[in-house]
């Protein structure tokens, strides 16, 4: 049921307590406010309601019987489809070490019991924000088929990818999906820009500094897009290769697919003799389906047609 959840018309709020008083408080607070809440009273449930409903954020009660809040913390953000909510403490403690384990177990945030309601809700609601324009970015992503992701710099961790971002990882690198490729990781900690003084995020790079893999004629970048936390960055990958370009080509053009393959190869610089070695064709037929081609782009010449064809690939790239 909880996968059904309308987050078109409602937030949802995971509260972790095993404190029946605590979480009928928070649970009136935040009904009243609108949210969609749900509740467990032990590590093993958050776990549980958190991988099926996974909530837009979590209240999580720090010590609690058997498996405390800092090691649900942990293993929530060690699981790449839970990773990315917000997770503020709970705790009757305020001694630095218990406020640094809750950072340290990925904890955005923490309140001291005894609980404050209004003070919560407005914990969760400056999170929530963040929260929210994350969720929605990652939807537009993830609807577009674009393949993006986020990597946490200090240890290569993924921490979400969109379904195009998992399939060209395990297509070009044989590494676990929750963990980056150790070269891009290597890459990632040598530019991606530290957080300011004051804790603030660092601004975008422009231009944006890039990496890229080849593999079989095939090319994955990686583009440094922007910040998503104070240890996280978003990726933007792009993948290309030879028969890519020819089909952009042959589609924009019009072309027959022999005559795209041709069109292609002028553009990379080849001669009519390189172009039918490579095709496995004789020169003269190479200049025929070239003259095909002049033809169709409206042009005379070989310069013409590769500044022609590099022209609108360009803007395809823009759309």
């Amino acid at each position: 049921m909880f996968d059904r959840l309308d987050r078109s018309r409602t937030d949802v709020v995971l509260i972790v307590d095993d404190v029946p008083d605590n979480l009928s408080l928070l649970h009136d607070a935040l009904d009243e406010e609108g949210y969609t809440v749900l509740v467990a009273t032990h590590g093993e449930a958050a776990l549980q309601r958190a991988t099926q409903a996974v909530p837009d954020i979590i209240l999580l009660d720090a010590l609690m019987p058997g498996m405390d809040g800092f090691e649900v913390a942990r293993r929530l953000k060690a699981t790449p489809e839970t990773s990315h909510i917000p997770i503020v403490f709970m705790t009757g403690l305020s001694e630095t070490e218990h406020v640094v384990a809750a950072f340290q177990a990925g904890g955005v945030d923490y309140v001291v019991k005894p609980i404050r309601p209004r003070e919560v809700l407005a914990r969760i609601e400056a999170h929530m924000q963040s929260a929210r324009q994350a969720r929605q970015a990652r939807n537009a992503l993830d609807a577009f088929g674009h393949a993006s992701l986020t990597v946490r710099v200090s240890d290569g961790r993924v921490l979400w990818q969109t379904p195009l971002a998992r399939k060209l990882l395990q297509s070009y690198f044989d590494t676990p999906e929750s963990v980056a490729p150790a070269e891009l990781a290597d890459w990632l900690q040598q530019v991606a820009p530290k957080p300011g003084p004051d804790g603030s995020l660092p601004p975008p790079i422009t231009p944006a500094p890039t990496w890229a893999v080849n593999q079989a004629g095939r090319r994955l970048s990686f583009a440094l897009h922007e910040p998503t936390g104070d240890d996280e960055w978003l990726l933007v990958m792009q993948e290309s290769s030879d028969q890519a370009a020819i089909d952009a080509l042959t589609q924009e053009f019009k072309l027959t697919a022999r005559e795209g393959e041709v069109l292609y190869w002028v553009v990379r610089g080849k001669t009519n003799r390189d172009i039918g070695d490579i095709l496995g064709s004789s020169p003269a037929t190479v200049k025929k389906q070239l003259e095909h081609v002049f033809a169709k782009l409206g042009v005379e010449t070989r310069t013409a047609a590769a500044g022609l064809a590099m022209s609108r690939v360009a803007q395809l790239k823009m759309r």
